[in-house]
């Protein structure tokens, strides 16, 4: 595998857009194909999906990072709005992509108000569309299919309906990537639904459910990927996974500190081992949002667009 390292670019932003939802709730369409989402949560799900989302932009706020927020409408009914990062992407050199999504209530997620927050903040050069697949019944969300490496400008993938290899290779071709792509499955055969729940690549630690990969060559390809730049892996176990754990997303802050964001939950289930490693380069941030793990079947990363 050849590696472009021609691009001036970084790997961690100092902005996020988070979306406040309306109307949180469990989805149909979306949990044929994710196995972390649950019907079960006491209380009322979509004031305390606000609750949550509302103290995890205080914390990172306290934190130095610049959230940009928008606010999702009640009609059309969005249940998923609060994770933004798999309808948009933004790049560096000024380029915006969206994708394909492969539930049709997730569509109507490309709202007036995030838009007119990424178009008032991200200087766009280039557009790259590839919402047309959507017709042809193939998808690729976001950073939730794509785990990147900016720097390497390496795209990791795990095939899956939501993951569509030809859609992958339009995004590599347009973006200048090279995808490295393998099949990740859960404890009961099932294939993940999205690369970032099983890993996440920093700046220097990448965290990885290798046992997830069950095929030899592909967990091989994957570490030697990793290994050939420069990245440390910390390995995580598929309980930990089911907890979170792969769904991390490496920040920086307005002084340039890194900061590592992750649930509550992730962060209960790792070791004491593990943190001190992660701890070690990093400030860990922590935010508490059980009824949007369970409901949602997402976590932490996935409610965090980067703007570069």
């Amino acid at each position: 595998m050849n590696f472009d390292t021609q691009h001036k670019s970084i790997q961690t932003t100092d902005t996020v857009l988070m979306v406040v939802p309306a109307a949180f709730g469990y989805n149909e369409e979306t949990a044929v194909n994710n196995s972390f989402q649950s019907r079960t949560f006491g209380g009322d799900i979509a004031e305390t999906a606000i609750k949550e989302t509302e103290a995890y932009i205080r914390l990172l706020k306290e934190n130095g990072i610049t959230v940009l927020v928008a606010y999702d409408t009640p009609e059309p009914r969005t249940p998923d709005a609060v994770f933004p990062n798999n309808w948009f992407s933004t790049h560096e050199d000024g380029i915006l992509v969206m994708y394909p999504m492969f539930a049709e209530n997730r569509r109507l997620e490309r709202k007036q108000w995030p838009l007119e927050e990424i178009t008032a903040n991200f200087d766009i050069s280039r557009m790259v569309d590839l919402r047309p697949y959507e017709e042809k019944g193939m998808f690729l969300e976001g950073t939730g299919s794509l785990v990147l490496d900016r720097v390497n400008r390496i795209a990791y993938a795990c095939k899956s309906p939501r993951t569509n290899m030809t859609v992958l290779d339009d995004f590599c071709s347009q973006l200048g990537y090279t995808p490295c792509v393998f099949e990740a499955y859960d404890e009961v055969g099932l294939q993940i639904y999205h690369t970032n729940v099983m890993m996440n690549v920093g700046t220097r630690i990448a965290v990885v459910c290798m046992d997830s990969i069950r095929d030899p060559g592909q967990r091989e390809l994957v570490r030697e990927t990793l290994e050939k730049t420069g990245k440390v892996i910390m390995e995580i176990t598929p309980d930990q996974m089911n907890h979170f754990a792969g769904n991390m997303l490496e920040l920086h802050n307005r002084c340039g500190k890194p900061c590592l964001v992750m649930s509550q939950t992730a962060y209960n289930s790792l070791t004491d081992g593990q943190i001190r490693m992660l701890e070690t380069h990093m400030k860990l941030i922590t935010p508490d949002i059980p009824c949007i793990e369970q409901i949602g079947g997402g976590s932490a990363r996935c409610m965090l667009a980067e703007i570069f």
